[in-house]
């Protein structure tokens, strides 16, 4: 009953726009992209469409990046790609406020529209809002909140929007999430974990578009080209709603430690150092460390699990097609427990032949295929093989058979 008693209200504050507020271009539309932040679901930041009216004094936010997470099996359907968003109208101010108190950034890009497509993008919108029209499926590269307000507002154009080509730039899906997640390698870690070679793939201005800044960028170069070919500047002006804060908020604690020290390359090859001296050790020490590697395999085992499931279940974009599933499996499951038997009866199995065999051809691959293949995920083929060769060894010393 809330939500019903807040549309009906939202409705009859924005239908008491009259066509004359049109008439009078009265009536402004920008572009709003603020700026990430630290939160990992805010990495990549965020776009907006802003309507306001100066003569009524209505300022809102059309935003398609709402969802509820408390509706039925949330993070199940949403690992499997099939969550749903839905536009929002909010207040303006309360939305400024929020990234302010965040430390974020807004800008507001407005746009260079005849009263006659203002009208147009108001009702495209007001269609898009109504309840049965309000939710899409959401899709990170495909359809988000970015892509779906650049939808909106090219429809409401009489004619079509031009943006302008860089000239030799050639980008992947992966290399612009890379340019979001620098500051987080933790982060960067998982989103390669699942993604796959068509994130590789060279793709078009239109398709970095997913990211804010980047549709903010083409925005401010682009032009309309109308039927009868005149062209008029795309953006209007632009204004910085809320400027950055003078000093960046840095993570501390083991925050800071994460994201500067122990990153993923650093872990994963003090991991290696140490399992080739374990290695050693054991070697000299004619004793077989099975723990290790029941730890080792599980990890393995559960992360191929989570890559398993979203390379044959999940409509998400790319990972379908991700080879990181060649080690990233749960077959550690069906055969740990025979590593297990055997290195504590000293048993020889021939698992460990066969696993060093492929470990070999999977790090041979990761070299020639074109999917970049995160760096944690070699360091964890490094070990797997060190492991492999340590029992190797261990039966050839003790000429177990």
């Amino acid at each position: 009953m809330k939500k019903i008693f807040l549309f009906l209200w939202c409705i009859w504050n924005i239908l008491s726009v009259q066509a004359q507020d049109f008439e009078r271009d009265s009536i402004e539309f920008s572009l709003l992209t603020c700026s990430p932040s630290s939160e990992i679901y805010a990495l990549y930041g965020h776009t907006a469409i802003r309507y306001r009216n100066v003569t009524t004094g209505d300022d809102w936010a059309f935003n398609y990046g709402l969802f509820d997470f408390d509706s039925p099996n949330f993070v199940w359907r949403f690992t499997k790609g099939e969550c749903d968003y839905e536009l929002g109208i909010i207040p303006y101010a309360p939305m400024e406020d929020y990234y302010r108190r965040r430390g974020s950034a807004v800008y507001a890009q407005v746009l260079n529209l005849t009263p006659a497509e203002k009208e147009n993008l108001f009702r495209l919108l007001m269609i898009n809002y109504e309840p049965e029209n309000r939710k899409y499926r959401y899709n990170f590269l495909y359809d988000n909140c970015t892509t779906r307000a650049r939808d909106r507002i090219e429809e409401a154009v009489n004619g079509e929007v031009v943006y302008k080509e860089h000239a030799g730039r050639v980008l992947t899906y992966r290399q612009i999430i890379h340019q979001y997640t620098a500051a987080a390698p933790w982060a960067e870690v998982g989103n390669d974990l699942c993604l796959g070679v068509d994130a590789d793939k060279p793709i078009t201005i239109r398709q970095e578009m997913f990211a804010p800044f980047y549709m903010k960028d083409y925005a401010a170069q682009a032009v309309i080209r109308t039927t009868d070919g005149k062209e008029r500047p795309f953006v209007l002006r632009e204004e910085t709603l809320v400027p950055l804060p003078a000093q960046a908020v840095e993570p501390t604690g083991m925050a800071r430690i994460f994201s500067e020290y122990l990153t993923p390359v650093v872990v994963g090859t003090l991991l290696c150092v140490a399992l080739l001296i374990l290695g050693v050790f054991q070697y000299r020490k004619n004793k077989i460390y099975w723990g290790v590697d029941v730890f080792f395999q599980l990890l393995v085992a559960l992360m191929g699990c989570v890559v398993t499931v979203l390379f044959f279940f999940s409509e998400h974009p790319t990972v379908g097609s991700n080879w990181q599933i060649l080690l990233l499996n749960p077959l550690p499951f069906l055969f740990l427990p025979r590593i297990v038997t055997c290195a504590i009866h000293r048993k020889k199995t021939r698992i460990h032949e066969v696993y060093t065999v492929w470990l070999m051809f999977f790090m041979i691959f990761s070299v020639f295929t074109r999917q970049d293949f995160c760096a944690p995920v070699v360091s964890l083929a490094c070990i797997l093989l060190i492991r492999s060769l340590g029992y190797i060894l261990y039966y050839k010393k003790n000429q177990i058979k």
